[in-house]
């Protein structure tokens, strides 16, 4: 039942990257100083408020795919949005034990919300599951734990480009202040989160 499970939800996260990709032209590469970032980041902001008052509908399944540095979020198995994500500092293969720097790979749900974080604000990941537990215990090692989706670290906002640019966080999953704004909006706690490879 887990494995035709795993199958369709892996199917549906295909056909959602499918789709993004044909929706969305590539973004030309640009080079921007930290100062020029905050600048355009504010007129973005500025001009997209002017624009829509658009929020994202309910999200009911989170899924993350470390290779692609992709996050696609869902609703009634309908792909609502994709963003870009850091991970962490050594993002190659599934968290093993604290201190690894790696993000975790499984599924897992959002448990818990704080809109007060050193982070701007945060999602929380029910990391460790009963899996990470067991395998940690077997090499007498930590899981770990508070595993977030996260913003920008609180007074460097106007350094998107620079922390965004590459895997950064201590394990976690780092969108923009913005995108995190969007996201903790739209998540309830309990959405499930399978994040692969």
């Amino acid at each position: 039942m887990a494995k035709a499970l795993a199958i369709v939800f892996l199917s549906l996260i295909l056909l959602g990257v499918v789709y993004f990709y044909l929706d969305n032209k590539p973004a030309e590469t640009v080079v921007v100083t930290p100062a020029q970032d905050s600048i355009q980041d504010e007129h973005k902001t500025k001009k997209s408020k002017r624009k829509s008052g658009k929020r994202l509908p309910p999200v009911d399944s989170i899924a993350i795919h470390k290779q692609l540095r992709e996050m696609l979020v869902f609703n009634n198995g309908i792909l609502v949005k994709g963003y870009s994500v850091s991970l962490g500092s050594s993002p190659e293969g599934d968290k093993e034990f604290e201190g690894d720097g790696k993000t975790p790979e499984g599924w897992y749900f959002i448990n818990g919300k704080n809109p007060n974080s050193i982070y701007h604000k945060n999602l929380g990941v029910s990391y460790p599951n009963a899996e990470d537990i067991a395998f940690a215990a077997s090499i007498d090692k930590h899981t770990g734990g508070d595993i977030k989706i996260h913003g920008l670290p609180q007074g460097y906002e106007g350094f998107r480009r620079k922390y965004l640019a590459k895997d950064w966080t201590a394990g976690c999953i780092a969108v923009s202040n913005k995108e995190i704004d969007e996201l903790y909006d739209a998540v309830k706690v309990g959405t499930p989160v399978f994040i692969t490879p």
